[in-house]
């Protein structure tokens, strides 16, 4: 059936929904300018003038693509010891070359809060709605977020948040070892900018990250560790870690509330402890 017959067919919010869809998937552009219909191709035979055409078609979109960006030089936390304050720090990461999901990306999403805060809450990348306005956990995910730190007697302003990834990766795909370990060494100088008293990991991929762990987030929620921005350096900033799971992943499976309650409480405890609001 070709594309004219079925086109009519759908209403405009099916059309809608059909190129958010691809949207957020991480279509950006067309490869042609009318729509090509592959099921009603023929099979493959012997060359024609109209395959011929369309192979050459196919190699000048092909040849419009942009190449792979050649990958990163790698950059330590001390090579950004320069960056003395967040705003600094977001400007050399704005001139750092974040590869394909940096270019794909709508928006950079380097952090909410103010330098000072004592808790940091790490999460794993941004989803579309963080994308679209830079800032993190602005979704049903935030909103969650938001309540559970109500639940211990803190608001939004009193931490700060960021992720492992500045920049949403398409598809809302789980990020890539070597896709965090790329802006790794931005992370953590901001974590040492933040200062805070206590690092709060939501999710397996961002506690695997800042640990550098490799158990999934059920073995490693739960469990105090000693979190160093340097590890095996001098410097750096040095404080209690604990991974959760994520908001996330709590409203596909609200069973688990009860787990990160007793983490919430467990950070409450430690705050207390530490002395301070």
């Amino acid at each position: 059936m070709a594309h004219s017959n079925i086109a009519p067919t759908l209403t405009r919010a099916e059309l809608l929904a059909m190129l958010r869809w691809q949207a957020d998937a991480g279509v950006d552009e067309a490869v042609g300018p009318a729509p090509w219909n592959r099921f009603a191709e023929a099979p493959a035979t012997a060359a024609t003038p109209a395959a011929d055409a369309n192979a050459e078609a196919s190699a000048a979109r092909t040849a419009r693509r942009p190449a792979p960006a050649a990958a990163a030089p790698a950059l330590s936390v001390g090579a950004l010891d320069d960056c003395a304050d967040l705003g600094s720090l977001r400007a050399r990461l704005d001139a750092f070359d974040g590869g394909q999901l940096q270019r794909f990306a709508t928006n950079t999403v380097f952090g909410d809060g103010a330098a000072g805060a004592r808790v940091m809450l790490v999460g794993e990348a941004p989803g579309a709605e963080e994308d679209r306005q830079g800032v993190p956990f602005v979704g049903p995910s935030g909103k969650l977020l938001d309540r559970m730190l109500a639940s211990i007697g803190l608001v939004r302003s009193d931490v700060y948040i960021a992720n492992t990834l500045y920049w949403r990766p398409p598809g809302n795909r789980t990020p890539t070892p070597e896709e965090r370990n790329a802006t790794l060494p931005f992370l953590m100088r901001q974590i040492e900018l933040v200062g805070p008293k206590v690092v709060v990991a939501l999710g397996g991929p961002a506690a695997q990250t800042l640990l550098n762990e490799t158990q999934g987030i059920t073995r490693l929620r739960g469990r105090w560790f000693d979190f160093r921005t340097r590890a095996g350096a001098a410097g750096g900033l040095a404080c209690p870690a604990l991974p959760t799971f994520h908001p996330a992943f709590l409203l596909r499976q609200p069973a688990q509330k009860r787990q990160v309650w007793q983490d919430l409480r467990a950070i409450r405890a430690k705050l207390d402890a530490l002395g301070g609001a």
